[in-house]
């Protein structure tokens, strides 16, 4: 936080700037923060399971369709806004309209009755996520229009900042929690695999906003997470076009191309939950006689078919209303008394003032070409350092595409800009051009070797007599540039125009010890869960829990191929998480762990019968549906009863 706003909001918000805890468990270091968040969701959505729900007006069944909406009234509406005598109902808007109508009828989308047994807190938290991602975007829209720095300097901005943090904070923990429900709900069932997989490709590109968005806050957070991010993509190919340490890149897919792509998938979401309705109870159609797999298909047909039963009012209008002020109550209040991490960045200019030693050495490091960099490969050089393999290595497919030399652009270009105006530079800098690339190299390591004792006199570099030629001048010219900014700059300015890659200036602050050092400090390095972590004591992003978990299995930690790992075992688990809706045992998880039972404890409606092969029983010739047990009754034997 800036000094202005830290003026701002002395009184208001409590600092959790501070170094934050840690706990030791197993193989983890995991942030206090982090396990707050983690059991305020587990508290959130164990209330959801525990609190009565308020029960509402209770409706006996009509000749309803499984949104609880009578179709005949929609079949009428759809009848008279196509007559089929006028000579339009052969035209193609016309047919694009009548199958609109017939999938999706004006009472599936703004419906007023819900089937009974939806009566849990575990159903608000569609809508509340759904809410949460409105605030989410009104503060983007705030951010937006201040620029993509004006929250670091100016208090109304840094407000909408923590506004725009904590809303996405509660969206994502909304929208896990939903993720949790609809699970133990087995919510695929009834021919609506189609709707579970868009909300698992819903919350995966919701994590990919969440992640471009770190990385184009500008400060320490954005510069940790995208350099140790870099490593992943670049070890699967993906860094090759995806660059996290180009702020302009990220800055574009954060504010349009994610965007658009996760509203389109959440409102395709939403628009079939309203088409194929929500799941039944599980087990809620037990009554069938037969061999298993007759009986199966019978369930299967009976969980997709319309729902016959009671239903209940239910104003979808007041709900998401009440949702989006709570939410906005939360965020308001979230951002007024905790406000938002902004450690500085690390530039090279406060990394030579503050750590002398560390950066010469790290210069010296990308003259000799011994660093991190200068032997990275694909996509920086033609080296072969960083590059990982199983089986294949796809971080070699694309080539070089983000071109650096470090020996050149980090120490040799700059020097040569400064020689212009400083002789004292002008004459070891051609000599050192002038040499052999043989004796360059001499010169470079046996600097690299003294430098390591180096000694400051009046933050004057001393180094120990050796065979380094004029690199001790061209290194005490290269330490004067970077304690006045200008490194910083003439590495920016290498890029045209906007000047928005950060690449280069990254890379060099990374390939010495003061950048992982603040790190550790601010428990954000690998052994800390990495990117899950934010500075001091906020909460940071504990669903990415998934990906940082294979660092800290043992045998792969220290693996020259952790990266590629830690991706492909992601990978594995999210193709999983698609695809139990197909996968026999894993789907069917919900039903051997009864947690569904206290998800719809409170219905106590009749099962719906169902005979092997046909599907569900024949209505009932008067109400539409089976009789509603009398007051009092004893609950029947239906699993699906929540008893």
């Amino acid at each position: 936080m800036t000094g202005s706003a830290r003026q701002a909001f002395p009184a208001l918000a409590i600092n959790m700037n501070q170094p934050g805890s840690f706990v030791h468990w197993s193989i983890f270091d995991i942030s206090v923060a982090n396990l707050v968040l983690i059991a305020v969701m587990v508290v959130i959505f164990g209330a959801a399971l525990m609190l009565p729900f308020p029960r509402g007006v209770r409706q006996e069944p009509t000749a309803l369709n499984g949104m609880g909406v009578d179709d005949t009234a929609d079949a009428g509406l759809a009848a008279a806004s196509d007559p089929a005598d006028d000579g339009t109902a052969g035209m193609w808007t016309a047919r694009v309209r009548r199958r609109a109508l017939k999938s999706l009828p004006p009472g599936k989308l703004l419906p007023d009755t819900q089937p009974a047994y939806v009566a849990s807190w575990i159903y608000v938290f569609g809508v509340g996520s759904l809410a949460a991602l409105g605030v989410v975007i009104v503060s983007g829209f705030g951010l937006a229009l201040g620029g993509p720095d004006w929250w670091h300097y100016n208090p109304v901005g840094h407000f909408f900042n923590s506004l725009h943090v904590w809303s996405v904070e509660l969206f994502m923990a909304l929208l896990v929690i939903h993720l949790w429900g609809k699970f133990w709900m087995a919510a695929w069932r009834g021919r609506r695999t189609l709707t579970w997989i868009t909300g698992v490709v819903a919350f995966l590109a919701a994590v990919i906003e969440c992640f471009t968005g770190y990385v184009s806050q500008q400060n320490f957070d954005s510069q940790w997470i995208s350099t140790s991010g870099k490593d992943a993509f670049n070890s699967v190919g993906v860094g090759a076009f995806f660059n996290v340490m180009n702020f302009g890149q990220m800055l574009m897919w954060h504010i349009v191309l994610v965007p658009i792509a996760l509203i389109a998938i959440i409102g395709a979401h939403v628009l079939l939950v309203r088409v194929r309705g929500v799941s039944h109870p599980i087990d809620a159609h037990p009554k069938v006689t037969g061999s298993r797999r007759l009986r199966r298909r019978a369930i299967a047909a009976a969980d997709a078919a319309p729902w016959r039963g009671p239903n209940r009012r239910y104003d979808l209008l007041k709900e998401g209303t009440l949702a989006s002020v709570v939410v906005l109550a939360l965020t308001l209040g979230l951002a007024g008394l905790l406000s938002s991490p902004d450690v500085p960045p690390v530039t090279i200019a406060t990394w030579s003032r503050l750590a002398p030693a560390d950066f010469l050495g790290t210069a010296a490091s990308e003259l000799d070409g011994t660093s991190e960099t200068a032997t990275y490969g694909p996509p920086y050089n033609n080296q072969s350092g960083s590059v990982q393999k199983l089986l294949f290595s796809p971080q070699t497919w694309f080539g070089i595409t983000q071109p650096v030399n470090a020996a050149q652009d980090f120490v040799i270009a700059p020097l040569t800009a400064l020689a212009v105006t400083d002789p004292a530079i002008a004459g070891p800098l051609a000599t050192y051009k002038g040499a052999p690339a043989a004796q360059q190299l001499s010169w470079a390591t046996a600097y690299g070797n003294a430098v390591a004792k180096v000694k400051f006199v009046n933050s004057s570099p001393v180094v120990p007599v050796a065979k380094d030629g004029p690199v001790p001048a061209m290194m005490a010219g290269e330490l004067t540039l970077a304690r006045s900014g200008a490194l910083d700059t003439d590495l920016l300015a290498q890029q045209p125009f906007y000047g928005t890659n950060f690449t280069k200036p990254l890379l060099f602050i990374e390939d010495g010890a003061y950048f992982v050092n603040q790190a550790q400090a601010m428990g954000l390095t690998g052994s800390q869960w990495g990117v899950m972590n934010e500075p001091g004591s906020y909460p940071g992003q504990p669903w990415l829990w998934l990906y940082t978990l294979w660092y800290q299995v043992p045998g792969w930690t220290n693996s020259a191929n952790i990266d590629m790992i830690a991706i492909y075992m992601t990978g594995v688990a999210t193709i999983l998480l698609l695809c139990v809706p197909f996968i026999p045992g894993l789907r069917d998880i919900p039903r051997l762990v009864p947690v569904h039972r206290l998800i719809w404890r409170h219905w106590d409606g009749p099962a719906i019968e169902a005979t092997p092969g046909n599907g569900p029983a024949p209505e009932p010739a008067e109400g539409n549906g089976s009789a509603p047990e009398p007051a009092g009754s004893a609950p029947g034997p239906a699993a699906g009863n929540g008893r």
